[in-house]
Protein backbone atom coordinates (compact mmCIF):
# COMPACT_ATOMS: atom_id res chain seq x y z
CA UNK A 1 0.00 0.00 0.00
CA UNK A 2 1.51 3.26 -1.10
CA UNK A 3 1.72 6.62 0.52
CA UNK A 4 -0.96 9.12 -0.45
CA UNK A 5 0.40 12.42 -1.64
CA UNK A 6 0.23 14.90 1.18
CA UNK A 7 1.98 17.70 2.91
CA UNK A 8 3.69 16.36 6.02
CA UNK A 9 4.97 18.42 8.89
CA UNK A 10 8.25 16.76 9.89
CA UNK A 11 8.68 16.30 13.60
CA UNK A 12 10.72 19.06 15.13
CA UNK A 13 10.88 20.92 11.84
CA UNK A 14 9.18 24.03 10.59
CA UNK A 15 9.27 22.93 6.96
CA UNK A 16 6.54 21.06 5.18
CA UNK A 17 7.61 18.16 2.96
CA UNK A 18 5.68 16.25 0.34
CA UNK A 19 4.89 12.54 0.60
CA UNK A 20 4.50 10.80 -2.74
CA UNK A 21 3.52 7.25 -3.59
CA UNK A 22 5.41 4.71 -5.60
CA UNK A 23 3.93 3.26 -8.78
CA UNK A 24 1.61 0.31 -8.57
CA UNK A 25 -0.17 1.35 -5.42
CA UNK A 26 -2.55 -1.28 -4.19
CA UNK A 27 -4.49 0.93 -1.81
CA UNK A 28 -5.93 4.38 -1.50
CA UNK A 29 -7.54 6.00 -4.46
CA UNK A 30 -6.68 6.23 -8.18
CA UNK A 31 -4.05 8.85 -8.83
CA UNK A 32 -2.63 8.90 -5.27
CA UNK A 33 0.91 10.15 -5.12
CA UNK A 34 1.00 11.70 -8.58
CA UNK A 35 2.89 15.00 -8.78
CA UNK A 36 0.57 17.95 -9.05
CA UNK A 37 0.00 19.48 -12.46
CA UNK A 38 0.16 16.19 -14.41
CA UNK A 39 -3.58 15.82 -14.81
CA UNK A 40 -5.49 12.58 -14.38
CA UNK A 41 -3.87 9.12 -14.15
CA UNK A 42 -2.97 7.48 -17.44
CA UNK A 43 -4.89 4.30 -16.65
CA UNK A 44 -8.21 6.10 -17.08
CA UNK A 45 -9.81 6.34 -20.52
CA UNK A 46 -12.49 9.01 -20.49
CA UNK A 47 -14.14 10.21 -23.66
CA UNK A 48 -14.50 13.94 -23.29
CA UNK A 49 -17.48 15.40 -25.14
CA UNK A 50 -16.90 18.04 -27.78
CA UNK A 51 -19.26 20.93 -27.29
CA UNK A 52 -20.55 23.51 -29.73
CA UNK A 53 -20.06 21.08 -32.63
CA UNK A 54 -22.39 19.71 -35.27
CA UNK A 55 -22.41 16.75 -37.61
CA UNK A 56 -23.73 18.88 -40.49
CA UNK A 57 -21.36 19.21 -43.46
CA UNK A 58 -21.98 21.75 -46.24
CA UNK A 59 -20.98 20.43 -49.64
CA UNK A 60 -20.68 21.77 -53.14
CA UNK A 61 -22.51 19.63 -55.67
CA UNK A 62 -21.18 19.12 -59.18
CA UNK A 63 -23.12 17.39 -61.95
CA UNK A 64 -20.08 15.79 -63.48
CA UNK A 65 -16.36 15.40 -62.99
CA UNK A 66 -14.18 16.40 -65.87
CA UNK A 67 -11.83 13.68 -67.09
CA UNK A 68 -8.40 14.03 -65.58
CA UNK A 69 -9.56 16.48 -62.91
CA UNK A 70 -8.21 15.84 -59.39
CA UNK A 71 -10.71 14.28 -57.00
CA UNK A 72 -11.07 13.82 -53.26
CA UNK A 73 -9.75 10.27 -53.18
CA UNK A 74 -6.49 11.17 -54.85
CA UNK A 75 -7.38 9.81 -58.32
CA UNK A 76 -8.62 11.53 -61.42
CA UNK A 77 -11.63 11.46 -63.68
CA UNK A 78 -14.84 9.46 -63.36
CA UNK A 79 -12.95 6.22 -62.66
CA UNK A 80 -11.39 7.78 -59.59
CA UNK A 81 -14.75 9.07 -58.49
CA UNK A 82 -16.15 5.56 -58.47
CA UNK A 83 -13.28 4.22 -56.37
CA UNK A 84 -14.67 3.23 -53.00
CA UNK A 85 -18.20 4.41 -53.87
CA UNK A 86 -20.63 1.51 -53.98
CA UNK A 87 -23.50 1.92 -56.42
CA UNK A 88 -21.99 4.88 -58.27
CA UNK A 89 -24.06 5.91 -61.31
CA UNK A 90 -22.38 8.01 -64.02
CA UNK A 91 -23.99 11.37 -64.50
CA UNK A 92 -25.47 11.49 -60.98
CA UNK A 93 -24.50 14.47 -58.87
CA UNK A 94 -21.43 13.87 -56.71
CA UNK A 95 -20.79 15.55 -53.35
CA UNK A 96 -17.56 17.48 -53.43
CA UNK A 97 -16.52 18.78 -50.00
CA UNK A 98 -13.73 21.33 -50.30
CA UNK A 99 -11.38 21.27 -47.29
CA UNK A 100 -13.17 18.40 -45.55
CA UNK A 101 -9.95 17.20 -43.91
CA UNK A 102 -9.42 20.58 -42.25
CA UNK A 103 -13.04 20.62 -41.10
CA UNK A 104 -12.71 17.14 -39.58
CA UNK A 105 -9.53 18.06 -37.74
CA UNK A 106 -11.13 21.23 -36.40
CA UNK A 107 -14.12 19.33 -35.06
CA UNK A 108 -12.19 16.46 -33.46
CA UNK A 109 -9.23 18.42 -32.06
CA UNK A 110 -8.75 18.34 -28.26
CA UNK A 111 -10.09 21.29 -26.32
CA UNK A 112 -6.58 22.59 -25.63
CA UNK A 113 -5.42 22.69 -29.26
CA UNK A 114 -5.82 25.58 -31.67
CA UNK A 115 -7.75 25.27 -34.91
CA UNK A 116 -9.65 27.35 -37.41
CA UNK A 117 -12.60 27.27 -35.02
CA UNK A 118 -10.46 28.28 -32.05
CA UNK A 119 -10.03 26.31 -28.80
CA UNK A 120 -13.13 24.43 -27.76
CA UNK A 121 -14.47 25.57 -24.38
CA UNK A 122 -14.37 23.23 -21.39
CA UNK A 123 -17.47 22.78 -19.29
CA UNK A 124 -15.49 21.99 -16.12
CA UNK A 125 -14.78 25.05 -13.97
CA UNK A 126 -13.27 25.12 -10.46
CA UNK A 127 -13.74 28.13 -8.20
CA UNK A 128 -12.54 28.69 -4.66
CA UNK A 129 -13.88 30.70 -1.76
CA UNK A 130 -11.59 32.32 0.78
CA UNK A 131 -11.76 29.45 3.28
CA UNK A 132 -9.06 27.17 1.81
CA UNK A 133 -7.63 28.46 -1.45
CA UNK A 134 -4.51 26.29 -1.15
CA UNK A 135 -6.55 23.08 -1.23
CA UNK A 136 -8.65 24.36 -4.14
CA UNK A 137 -5.49 25.18 -6.10
CA UNK A 138 -4.17 21.65 -5.52
CA UNK A 139 -7.46 20.18 -6.73
CA UNK A 140 -7.35 22.31 -9.88
CA UNK A 141 -3.74 21.27 -10.48
CA UNK A 142 -4.68 17.59 -10.22
CA UNK A 143 -7.37 18.15 -12.84
CA UNK A 144 -4.87 19.89 -15.12
CA UNK A 145 -6.63 23.24 -15.01
CA UNK A 146 -6.54 26.52 -13.11
CA UNK A 147 -8.90 28.11 -10.64
CA UNK A 148 -11.58 30.26 -12.21
CA UNK A 149 -11.62 34.01 -11.75
CA UNK A 150 -13.93 35.17 -9.00
CA UNK A 151 -14.06 38.38 -6.98
CA UNK A 152 -14.98 38.11 -3.31
CA UNK A 153 -14.91 41.06 -0.95
CA UNK A 154 -16.57 42.29 2.21
CA UNK A 155 -18.13 45.67 2.69
CA UNK A 156 -17.48 47.80 5.76
CA UNK A 157 -20.57 46.40 7.49
CA UNK A 158 -19.49 42.78 6.87
CA UNK A 159 -21.73 42.04 3.88
CA UNK A 160 -20.24 39.70 1.27
CA UNK A 161 -19.94 40.61 -2.41
CA UNK A 162 -19.25 37.98 -5.09
CA UNK A 163 -18.74 38.44 -8.83
CA UNK A 164 -17.70 35.67 -11.21
CA UNK A 165 -14.90 37.03 -13.40
CA UNK A 166 -15.48 34.90 -16.50
CA UNK A 167 -18.30 33.39 -18.52
CA UNK A 168 -19.67 30.15 -17.06
CA UNK A 169 -22.78 29.91 -19.21
CA UNK A 170 -23.50 26.21 -19.73
CA UNK A 171 -20.55 25.13 -17.55
CA UNK A 172 -20.34 22.53 -14.79
CA UNK A 173 -19.18 24.63 -11.84
CA UNK A 174 -17.54 23.22 -8.72
CA UNK A 175 -17.22 25.59 -5.75
CA UNK A 176 -14.59 24.53 -3.21
CA UNK A 177 -15.41 26.05 0.17
CA UNK A 178 -15.10 24.27 3.52
CA UNK A 179 -17.33 25.94 6.11
CA UNK A 180 -14.56 26.08 8.70
CA UNK A 181 -14.19 28.74 11.41
CA UNK A 182 -15.47 31.40 11.19
CA UNK A 183 -18.27 29.07 10.16
CA UNK A 184 -21.01 31.64 9.62
CA UNK A 185 -18.88 33.87 7.38
CA UNK A 186 -17.66 30.99 5.23
CA UNK A 187 -21.10 29.44 4.99
CA UNK A 188 -22.69 32.71 3.87
CA UNK A 189 -19.87 33.20 1.39
CA UNK A 190 -20.62 29.78 -0.10
CA UNK A 191 -24.32 30.63 -0.41
CA UNK A 192 -23.59 33.92 -2.19
CA UNK A 193 -21.14 32.16 -4.53
CA UNK A 194 -23.80 29.61 -5.43
CA UNK A 195 -26.30 32.37 -6.13
CA UNK A 196 -23.82 34.26 -8.32
CA UNK A 197 -23.12 31.15 -10.39
CA UNK A 198 -26.83 30.38 -10.74
CA UNK A 199 -27.50 33.88 -12.04
CA UNK A 200 -24.55 33.50 -14.45
CA UNK A 201 -26.40 30.60 -16.15
CA UNK A 202 -24.14 27.76 -15.06
CA UNK A 203 -25.45 24.43 -16.28
CA UNK A 204 -24.82 22.74 -12.92
CA UNK A 205 -23.43 23.89 -9.57
CA UNK A 206 -21.73 21.50 -7.16
CA UNK A 207 -20.84 22.73 -3.68
CA UNK A 208 -17.58 20.99 -2.72
CA UNK A 209 -17.55 21.14 1.09
CA UNK A 210 -14.49 19.29 2.47
CA UNK A 211 -15.56 20.26 6.01
CA UNK A 212 -19.26 20.75 6.67
CA UNK A 213 -19.93 23.05 9.59
CA UNK A 214 -23.01 22.48 11.75
CA UNK A 215 -22.80 18.75 10.96
CA UNK A 216 -22.74 17.90 14.67
CA UNK A 217 -26.16 19.51 15.16
CA UNK A 218 -27.78 16.55 13.41
CA UNK A 219 -30.40 15.52 15.98
CA UNK A 220 -32.30 16.66 19.04
CA UNK A 221 -30.82 15.49 22.32
CA UNK A 222 -32.97 17.78 24.46
CA UNK A 223 -36.25 19.61 24.10
CA UNK A 224 -36.56 22.86 22.12
CA UNK A 225 -33.27 22.34 20.22
CA UNK A 226 -32.70 23.15 16.58
CA UNK A 227 -31.33 20.72 14.00
CA UNK A 228 -28.92 23.11 12.32
CA UNK A 229 -27.52 20.45 9.99
CA UNK A 230 -30.90 20.22 8.27
CA UNK A 231 -31.34 24.00 8.23
CA UNK A 232 -27.99 24.60 6.54
CA UNK A 233 -28.72 21.82 4.05
CA UNK A 234 -31.94 23.61 3.11
CA UNK A 235 -30.10 26.92 2.71
CA UNK A 236 -27.54 25.40 0.34
CA UNK A 237 -30.32 23.84 -1.72
CA UNK A 238 -32.37 27.02 -1.87
CA UNK A 239 -29.31 29.06 -2.84
CA UNK A 240 -29.23 27.08 -6.08
CA UNK A 241 -26.80 24.17 -5.63
CA UNK A 242 -27.56 21.11 -7.77
CA UNK A 243 -25.25 18.72 -5.93
CA UNK A 244 -23.06 18.55 -2.82
CA UNK A 245 -19.69 16.84 -2.50
CA UNK A 246 -18.80 16.43 1.18
CA UNK A 247 -16.02 14.63 3.01
CA UNK A 248 -16.35 12.67 6.25
CA UNK A 249 -19.63 14.04 7.53
CA UNK A 250 -20.10 13.71 11.28
CA UNK A 251 -22.90 11.20 10.73
CA UNK A 252 -24.24 9.47 7.66
CA UNK A 253 -27.77 10.69 8.30
CA UNK A 254 -26.73 14.20 7.27
CA UNK A 255 -26.77 13.02 3.66
CA UNK A 256 -30.52 12.56 3.99
CA UNK A 257 -31.00 16.16 5.08
CA UNK A 258 -30.33 17.37 1.53
CA UNK A 259 -33.03 17.35 -1.12
CA UNK A 260 -30.34 17.20 -3.82
CA UNK A 261 -27.77 14.47 -4.62
CA UNK A 262 -24.85 14.20 -2.17
CA UNK A 263 -21.54 12.47 -2.91
CA UNK A 264 -20.01 11.52 0.44
CA UNK A 265 -16.32 10.61 0.25
CA UNK A 266 -13.99 9.52 3.02
CA UNK A 267 -10.49 10.73 3.80
CA UNK A 268 -9.54 7.47 5.51
CA UNK A 269 -7.82 6.18 2.35
CA UNK A 270 -5.22 8.95 2.61
CA UNK A 271 -4.57 8.24 6.30
CA UNK A 272 -4.50 4.47 5.75
CA UNK A 273 -1.83 4.80 3.08
CA UNK A 274 0.28 6.88 5.43
CA UNK A 275 -0.11 4.46 8.33
CA UNK A 276 0.83 1.57 6.07
CA UNK A 277 4.21 3.22 5.49
CA UNK A 278 5.03 2.85 9.17
CA UNK A 279 5.15 -0.95 8.84
CA UNK A 280 3.42 -1.61 12.14
CA UNK A 281 2.87 -5.33 12.61
CA UNK A 282 -0.78 -6.35 12.48
CA UNK A 283 -0.61 -8.12 15.82
CA UNK A 284 0.74 -4.99 17.50
CA UNK A 285 -1.97 -2.64 16.24
CA UNK A 286 -5.36 -1.86 17.77
CA UNK A 287 -7.87 0.67 16.44
CA UNK A 288 -9.69 2.66 19.11
CA UNK A 289 -12.94 4.60 18.87
CA UNK A 290 -12.96 7.57 21.27
CA UNK A 291 -16.73 7.20 21.81
CA UNK A 292 -19.58 4.82 21.09
CA UNK A 293 -20.87 7.00 18.28
CA UNK A 294 -17.69 6.46 16.27
CA UNK A 295 -17.67 2.66 16.46
CA UNK A 296 -18.85 2.16 12.87
CA UNK A 297 -16.13 4.50 11.59
CA UNK A 298 -13.43 2.79 13.66
CA UNK A 299 -14.62 -0.69 12.63
CA UNK A 300 -14.40 0.21 8.93
CA UNK A 301 -10.94 1.68 9.54
CA UNK A 302 -9.79 -1.47 11.37
CA UNK A 303 -11.11 -3.73 8.61
CA UNK A 304 -8.85 -2.01 6.09
CA UNK A 305 -5.87 -2.53 8.43
CA UNK A 306 -6.01 -6.31 7.98
CA UNK A 307 -8.92 -6.65 10.40
CA UNK A 308 -7.04 -5.12 13.32
CA UNK A 309 -8.69 -5.54 16.74
CA UNK A 310 -11.05 -2.85 17.98
CA UNK A 311 -11.30 -1.08 21.32
CA UNK A 312 -13.91 1.44 22.49
CA UNK A 313 -13.65 4.27 25.00
CA UNK A 314 -16.87 4.84 26.93
CA UNK A 315 -17.36 8.60 27.14
CA UNK A 316 -19.86 10.74 28.98
CA UNK A 317 -20.42 14.35 27.88
CA UNK A 318 -21.58 16.70 30.64
CA UNK A 319 -21.73 19.80 28.38
CA UNK A 320 -20.81 20.93 24.88
CA UNK A 321 -17.05 20.51 24.26
CA UNK A 322 -16.71 18.87 27.69
CA UNK A 323 -16.23 15.10 27.95
CA UNK A 324 -15.26 12.64 30.66
CA UNK A 325 -13.92 9.12 30.06
CA UNK A 326 -15.54 6.38 32.14
CA UNK A 327 -13.93 3.11 31.05
CA UNK A 328 -12.22 1.22 28.22
CA UNK A 329 -13.65 -1.74 26.34
CA UNK A 330 -10.92 -3.90 24.79
CA UNK A 331 -7.26 -4.79 25.32
CA UNK A 332 -4.50 -2.31 24.41
CA UNK A 333 -1.67 -3.45 26.68
CA UNK A 334 1.67 -3.48 24.86
CA UNK A 335 0.08 -2.43 21.56
CA UNK A 336 0.12 0.58 19.28
CA UNK A 337 -3.26 2.30 19.69
CA UNK A 338 -4.68 4.31 16.79
CA UNK A 339 -7.49 6.67 17.81
CA UNK A 340 -9.82 7.38 14.89
CA UNK A 341 -12.32 10.24 14.72
CA UNK A 342 -13.85 12.46 12.06
CA UNK A 343 -12.62 15.73 13.61
CA UNK A 344 -10.57 17.24 16.41
CA UNK A 345 -12.14 20.38 17.86
CA UNK A 346 -10.95 21.25 21.36
CA UNK A 347 -9.21 17.84 21.58
CA UNK A 348 -10.77 17.10 24.96
CA UNK A 349 -12.29 13.76 23.95
CA UNK A 350 -9.30 12.40 22.07
CA UNK A 351 -6.77 13.58 24.68
CA UNK A 352 -8.70 12.04 27.59
CA UNK A 353 -8.98 8.82 25.59
CA UNK A 354 -5.24 8.81 24.95
CA UNK A 355 -4.51 9.21 28.65
CA UNK A 356 -6.69 6.20 29.45
CA UNK A 357 -4.94 4.17 26.77
CA UNK A 358 -1.56 5.06 28.28
CA UNK A 359 -2.79 4.05 31.72
CA UNK A 360 -3.99 0.73 30.32
CA UNK A 361 -0.51 -0.04 28.98
CA UNK A 362 -0.58 1.11 25.32
CA UNK A 363 2.95 1.29 23.96
CA UNK A 364 2.22 4.26 21.67
CA UNK A 365 -0.86 6.30 20.80
CA UNK A 366 -1.59 7.83 17.39
CA UNK A 367 -4.46 10.25 16.77
CA UNK A 368 -6.07 10.22 13.31
CA UNK A 369 -8.78 12.62 12.18
CA UNK A 370 -9.89 14.09 8.87
CA UNK A 371 -10.83 17.59 10.04
CA UNK A 372 -8.41 19.64 12.14
CA UNK A 373 -10.70 22.30 13.63
CA UNK A 374 -8.26 22.95 16.50
CA UNK A 375 -10.27 25.31 18.67
CA UNK A 376 -8.37 26.46 21.78
CA UNK A 377 -6.94 24.78 23.81
CA UNK A 378 -6.54 21.94 21.26
CA UNK A 379 -2.90 22.62 20.38
CA UNK A 380 -1.82 22.64 24.03
CA UNK A 381 -3.57 19.33 24.67
CA UNK A 382 -2.30 17.60 21.54
CA UNK A 383 1.30 18.71 22.09
CA UNK A 384 1.37 17.68 25.75
CA UNK A 385 3.35 14.51 24.97
CA UNK A 386 0.56 11.96 25.25
CA UNK A 387 0.53 11.33 21.47
CA UNK A 388 3.26 9.77 19.39
CA UNK A 389 1.84 11.52 16.33
CA UNK A 390 -1.29 13.48 15.37
CA UNK A 391 -2.35 12.78 11.77
CA UNK A 392 -4.89 15.06 10.06
CA UNK A 393 -5.74 16.22 6.54
CA UNK A 394 -5.89 19.63 4.94
CA UNK A 395 -9.69 19.89 4.58
CA UNK A 396 -9.33 22.93 6.85
CA UNK A 397 -6.61 25.49 6.26
CA UNK A 398 -3.92 25.11 8.92
CA UNK A 399 -2.93 28.32 10.65
CA UNK A 400 0.81 28.53 11.43
CA UNK A 401 0.05 29.01 15.13
CA UNK A 402 -1.61 25.57 15.19
CA UNK A 403 1.47 23.70 14.00
CA UNK A 404 3.40 21.62 16.56
CA UNK A 405 6.14 18.95 16.29
CA UNK A 406 3.85 15.91 16.54
CA UNK A 407 1.53 17.13 13.76
CA UNK A 408 1.37 15.51 10.32
CA UNK A 409 -0.86 17.04 7.64
CA UNK A 410 -1.84 14.94 4.60
CA UNK A 411 -3.40 16.33 1.43
CA UNK A 412 -6.79 15.15 0.15
CA UNK A 413 -6.51 17.15 -3.07
CA UNK A 414 -6.08 14.07 -5.28
CA UNK A 415 -9.08 12.37 -3.71
CA UNK A 416 -11.30 15.43 -4.17
CA UNK A 417 -9.97 16.01 -7.68
CA UNK A 418 -10.69 12.45 -8.75
CA UNK A 419 -14.18 12.64 -7.27
CA UNK A 420 -14.87 15.91 -9.08
CA UNK A 421 -13.76 14.40 -12.36
CA UNK A 422 -15.99 11.37 -11.85
CA UNK A 423 -18.98 13.57 -11.07
CA UNK A 424 -18.26 15.71 -14.13
CA UNK A 425 -17.85 12.68 -16.42
CA UNK A 426 -20.81 10.79 -14.87
CA UNK A 427 -18.76 7.81 -13.71
CA UNK A 428 -18.89 5.90 -10.44
CA UNK A 429 -17.82 7.65 -7.23
CA UNK A 430 -18.48 4.59 -5.08
CA UNK A 431 -15.70 2.78 -6.93
CA UNK A 432 -13.20 5.01 -5.11
CA UNK A 433 -14.23 3.38 -1.83
CA UNK A 434 -14.74 -0.18 -3.12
Amino acid sequence: MALAQGARMSRGSSKIGVCRASAGSGGGFPGAGRPLGMGRPSNFTVHRPYFNTTSEVHAAVTDAIAPGAPTLNGGSGAAAATNGRAGFVPGRAVLEVPGWQDSLQARTAPATSSSALGPLPSRLRIFSGTSNTALAAEVASYLGTELGKIKIKRFADGEIYVQVGESIRGADVFLVQPTSPPVNDHFMELAVMIDACRRASARSITAVIPYYGYARADRKTQGRESIAAKLTANLITEAGADRVLAMDLHSGQTVGYFDIPVDHVYGESVILDYLASKRIATGELVVVSPDVGGVARARAFAKKLNDAPLAIVDKRRSAHNVSEVMNLIGDVRGKVAVLVDDMIDTAGTITNSAKVLRQEGARAVYACATHAVFSPPAVERLSSGVFEEVIVTNTISMHPSNVFPELTVLSVANLLGETIWRVHSSTSVQALRD
